[in-house]
């Protein structure tokens, strides 16, 4: 039997490992560093994310200024559930930190409605 006959004919070729590890490579250089999954990484994930709804920032994925106050108004909400939910498990730091930024995401609300109805 030849050598040739005894590989299997959907065995990866020589040098085929060494292109997946550089692709490997070349795939952790190019992500992004994620930071530690906390309260307050996740509280403001969510902050950001009602930033672009409430038209203060360019939605990142078009670079456009998208408002939508629906949306925004839903992931306010989603923020004072959350701050009700967990009153007795934050830390002094998380309890000012999503009461700050319920109170300025409020406020922004309120002055993007304002600008609709005038408009």
């Amino acid at each position: 039997m030849s050598e040739s006959s005894t590989k299997p004919k959907d065995a990866p070729k020589e040098g085929a490992n060494t292109q997946d590890k550089t692709d490997t490579k070349a795939a952790e250089k190019t992500s992004c560093q994620l930071p530690e999954i906390t309260f307050s990484t996740f509280i403001l994930s969510l902050a950001s994310s009602t930033l672009v709804q409430l038209g203060e920032v360019p939605n990142p994925a078009s670079g456009v200024i998208e408002p939508n106050p629906e949306l925004a108004k839903h992931a306010i909400d989603t923020l004072a559930m959350l701050e009700e939910k967990t009153r007795n498990g934050l830390d002094e730091n998380e309890k000012e930190m999503l009461h700050s930024l319920l109170y300025e995401l409020k406020m922004k609300y309120v002055c993007l409605c304002d600008k609709l109805n005038q408009a």
